[in-house]
């Protein structure tokens, strides 16, 4: 028997180290390096094991224009949210890993699809962290058809393929990684080399047989995918299914897509039978107050493939402390503090006496910069008092010489706010449309001083 061999290992970035070191050099991070077992296998026998990762066993060189360009053909979830998420579809082959805190609704989302599509596909639904019983109680809670859905209770990878070659599916639910495990590994599942060992074997068996493969994968504290960043890097997709305890509504965000955009989203609403879709996200985030107060406006940001309106809301209050506080929920706390300096020296508002909160309605982070007019325009509704009207909606983006900067699909965007009733829309100049857009105003401002003028 070959001697077993130990290495340290990154449990954040997946970098080797000859020894134990308190400090990452690799990302930075302290704590994280951990000692993991590797197996004693002949070097043969890993190289044998480790061929056809890519779907192609006898590998040649050919050039690029000799390439079959046939299209894979995709298949539907079942769900129109999470083929958007997804790109259109499941593609046959791939390796898609969706997470998300404990409770958000994985297994529940998984089941419901796994349900639907057994009735037309061979589906098979892997569980190692419940009991075949357990599963079977929430598909009968939820109302889902049970009768054509195949079950397997099993942990080692190596047996799910071998059973995987019988039963033939055309997609398989790993529920979930972290659980599962290769003999060959020493270490105990959910460690590093488990974790990462486990999924490069289940992603090379889809791209070898041409089986999806969905698999689960738990979170850390901080909400990022629990095991090695090799674990994102060897999968197809990587969605993150989130949502407070205290909403029932969940986001799916893909975060990698090779068949797709990145960054789309997807809405559910969990109810009692289950997470349903949300066809139009744009009428939760604007369950607005009837009566109209200051500080608050409704922007338009772009998510993947479509517009989505959200309601911005902020708070100018004077402050008692000698260092006002900025507090900014769902966007950058860097750059609101770089918008109230912008503010101060081309909008001639000084609120360095002021605390100022911030806070996206609905639980939506805002990345993009097209927030950025949205929020100063909350800030001095709320601190002149005065009241922007419910149908206004406003986006664009602020330069530090004070320039509102165009952004990327603004006729889409105003045709949007259109569709949802909106009159009027604050815009950056170059945005503006060169026809008019029946049923709203476009009022198109150059610098920040225009724009302040309409409040």
């Amino acid at each position: 028997m070959a001697k077993s061999k130990t290495a340290y290992v990154c449990t954040e970035c997946g970098a080797d180290f000859p020894r134990w070191q308190g400090q990452c050099s690799e990302c930075n991070e302290w704590n994280t390096i951990s000692e993991v077992r590797l197996g004693g296998a002949s070097s043969s026998a890993k190289t044998a094991a480790r061929q056809g990762y890519a779907g192609v066993v006898a590998a040649k060189v050919q050039t690029l224009s000799d390439i079959d360009l046939q299209k894979v053909p995709r298949f539907s979830s079942g769900f129109s949210e999470l083929d958007r998420v997804l790109g259109g579809g499941i593609v046959p082959g791939s390796a898609i890993l969706i997470g998300g805190n404990p409770g958000a609704g994985k297994s529940t989302l998984l089941l419901q699809v796994m349900c639907q599509l057994a009735t037309q596909r061979n589906a098979l639904y892997v569980t190692g962290e419940e009991s075949l019983q357990q599963v079977a109680m929430r598909a009968t809670r939820l109302g889902l058809p049970a009768d054509k859905l195949r079950m397997l209770a099993e942990t080692n990878v190596a047996d799910i393929c071998r059973l995987a070659n019988e039963e033939k599916p055309d997609i398989m639910v790993i529920d979930s990684i972290q659980v599962m495990h290769l003999d060959d590994i020493q270490s105990a599942p959910g460690s590093v080399s488990q974790v990462r060992e486990s999924a490069a074997y289940l992603t090379r068996y889809a791209k070898q047989s041409g089986v999806a493969i969905i698999m689960v994968g738990h979170v850390t504290k901080d909400g990022a995918l629990a095991g090695p960043k090799v674990l994102e890097h060897c999968i197809d997709c990587a969605v993150m299914l989130d949502g407070s305890a205290d909403s029932r509504f969940r986001t799916l965000r893909g975060t990698k897509n090779r068949f797709g955009a990145v960054n789309e989203l997807g809405v559910f609403a969990m109810t009692g039978q289950g997470l349903k879709e949300v066809s139009n996200p744009s009428a939760i985030f604007l369950s607005r107050a009837e009566e109209q107060s200051a500080g608050s406006v409704v922007m338009v940001v772009w998510e993947g493939t479509r517009p989505l309106l959200v309601e911005i809301q902020a708070l100018a209050d004077n402050s008692p402390l000698a260092n006002p506080r900025r507090v900014s929920v769902g966007l950058e706390q860097n750059r609101l503090a770089m918008l109230l300096a912008v503010m101060h020296r081309h909008g001639g508002l000084q609120m360095a006496d002021q605390d100022v909160f911030v806070n996206v309605v609905g639980g939506v982070r805002v990345a993009e910069t097209g927030a950025d007019l949205a929020l100063l325009l909350a800030l001095v509704s709320s601190f002149r008092d005065r009241v922007i009207p419910h149908d206004w909606v406003v986006f664009g983006e602020v330069g530090l010489s004070g320039e509102i900067r165009p952004i990327a699909n603004g006729i889409e965007r105003i045709q949007e706010a259109a569709k949802h009733g909106f009159s009027k829309a604050i815009v950056p100049y170059a945005n503006a449309p060169k026809q008019t857009i029946a049923g709203i105003e476009v009022v198109a401002v150059k610098n920040l001083a225009d724009a302040l003028e309409q409040v």
